[in-house]
This record gives structure tokens, C-alpha cells and sequence, in this order.
């Protein structure tokens, strides 16, 4: 696994590692409560207490960041995993039935594959109202296409092969065949593609929080701290927006890299 990562695609595979370590174990890492205000240290640079200063109500940057990689990574995961899932139903099920079905899924894929992804986010919340689970659900429909088109292609290669056909003799059902033969074998296409999918999908998360829909405040959010610490930026403290969009950089260019590796080896 090592050599078909290559060096870059490994330092990529341990930063995300020691990310979601840190999101885990933020209770007992985080030396401050994320959401406690302290007045004293309301702008407050950095220091051997707060490393990172205190936002403008006196919060704990670093703690801050730490509970905020739970939201900041855990709702883009549950998109890429829907969308994921939806994505390869629709695509097996059009390979596999072919003609007016494949035509009709191909014709939906374009049409959701037109619309910007955020916009579907800001459509859902509009229906739903501010918070994660509008925007999962709005992401998810958006991201689907991006998983469903390359597993569709990847699909009806595989359809279109010897095993398929001496299964389809042996008398399996279309079912068994999709479930048994074609998902195990389009298995590192799909993980690929999701995993390219992930880091596009931290940025949206991130931007639909950054414009006040996605997480709510007090929680703690990287987008919504870009946010913030725009604010204290101005106000002399640019830590909390520096960092936070920092880390989200990182996680991006990571997930992306990983992505490409994986995707070189499906």
C-alpha cells in the first residue's frame, strides 16, 4: 500500500490520520471548554495559555479548532457516504438494465451534474432551515452524479465481460450478479472517486458555514471560524481566521492527493 501511494500520497494518509485522531480525542485534548467565553482573554494573541489566542469573546482558538474538525469533517463524510451510496445504485442499475433506463439516468445525472453543489446546499436550507442536516441532504443530491457517472462507464465495462455472461447462464439473478460480481469489482473505482469527491465537499460544508446556514453558533465549526475571525482579524487578532482556513486548506489538498492516488490505482 505504501509504494502505490508513493511518499506524497503516504504524508497525505497520516495528516488526515492525525486530524481525525485530534477530532477524536478532543474531549482530552482541548485544554479549554470550545464554547466558554473569558473576557480576559477576548482578543487575546497568542500565549503560553492559549497558543493560539482567544477569539472575540475571550474562546479558546485551539480548543476551538479541535471540536470544530467534528463538524468540519464528519458532514462532508456523511455527503460523500449518500451520495456514494445513491451514486452507485444509480449507475448499476442503468448499466446493467441499458436502453431507455440508462438514457433516463444519464439524462438526470447531466442535469444534477450542471447545478453547482453549493447552490443545492443553500436550496435545501431554504426548505429546511439553517443547520447540518440541510445541508447534507442538499450535498449529497449534488455530489451523487460525480460518483454515479464514473461508476456507470467503470460499470458497463465490467457488464459487458465473460463472467457476467457465464453467470447470467448458470442461471444467478440480475441482483446476485450486481451484488456479488459487479460491486466487488468496482469497489476501488467507487472508493476512489468518493475519496476525490471529499475534499470538494469540505469546502462546500465549509462555505455553506462560513454564510451563516451550515453549523450555528456557539458550535464550533473551522468554516464558521474563518468567519469569525474575520472579525478579529480586523480587530488585530488574525489567528482564528489564518488557522482555521489553514486547516482547511491542508485537509483539502490531503484528501485530494489521496484521492488521486487511489484513483491511479483502480
Amino acid at each position: 500500500m505504501t509504494r502505490r501511494l508513493g511518499g506524497l500520497g503516504v504524508a497525505a494518509a497520516v495528516l488526515l490520520a492525525v486530524v481525525v485522531a485530534i477530532t477524536l480525542l478532543a474531549p482530552l485534548l482541548a485544554p479549554y471548554d470550545p464554547d466558554q467565553p473569558d473576557l480576559f482573554n477576548a482578543l487575546g494573541g497568542a500565549s503560553v495559555a492559549h497558543p493560539l489566542g482567544g477569539d472575540v469573546l475571550g474562546r479558546d482558538v485551539l480548543s476551538r479548532l479541535m471540536y470544530g474538525a467534528r463538524t468540519t469533517l464528519l458532514a462532508p463524510v456523511l455527503v460523500i457516504c449518500v451520495a456514494s451510496a445513491a451514486g452507485t445504485t444509480l449507475a448499476i442499475v442503468a448499466a446493467w438494465a441499458g436502453g431507455k433506463v440508462d438514457a433516463v439516468v444519464s439524462r438526470l445525472l447531466d442535469v444534477l451534474f450542471s447545478v453547482p453543489g453549493i447552490v443545492f446546499a443553500l436550496v435545501t436550507v431554504a426548505v429546511l432551515g439553517p443547520g447540518v442536516p440541510g445541508v447534507v441532504i442538499g450535498l449529497a443530491v449534488a455530489y451523487t452524479p460525480y460518483v454515479a457517472r464514473v461508476v456507470r462507464s467503470a460499470a458497463l465495462r465490467e457488464r459487458g465481460l465473460p463472467y457476467v455472461a457465464a453467470a447470467w447462464v448458470q442461471g444467478r439473478s440480475a441482483t446476485a450478479i450486481c451484488l456479488r460480481h459487479l460491486l466487488p469489482n468496482l469497489r476501488p473505482i467507487i472508493v476512489a472517486q468518493s475519496v476525490s469527491a471529499l475534499g470538494f465537499a469540505v469546502i462546500d460544508v465549509a462555505a455553506v458555514s462560513f454564510l451563516g446556514l451550515g453549523v450555528q453558533p456557539p458550535t464550533a465549526d473551522w468554516g464558521l471560524m474563518v468567519k469569525s475571525g474575520l472579525d478579529s482579524a480586523m480587530r488585530g487578532q488574525p489567528l482564528e481566521a489564518l488557522s482555521a482556513g489553514l486547516l482547511i486548506a491542508l485537509v483539502v489538498a490531503a484528501v485530494n492527493l489521496l484521492g488521486d492516488r487511489l484513483g491511479r490505482q483502480s
